[in-house]
């Protein structure tokens, strides 16, 4: 999600005419997005999800 994020930041920012104002606008924005507890605790639930689901894979051969 916050790759994600970063992408579209990054769209946006060489999309853009703004400037290097704009771009450090972005990229404290993302900062601070990214260092929110709240954004911190859903990529750990995310992480959690995937790695759960991939070790069920694992386990089950692919098979359900």
């Amino acid at each position: 999600m916050l790759k994600f994020l970063l992408g579209i930041g990054v769209g946006y920012v060489l999309g853009t005419r703004a400037g290097r104002e704009r771009y450090e606008q972005l990229v404290r924005t993302y900062q601070r997005t990214a260092d929110h507890p709240a954004v911190q605790g859903a990529a750990g639930i995310a992480r959690a999800t995937v790695e759960g689901a991939v070790a069920n894979v694992r386990r089950d051969g692919g098979n359900h």
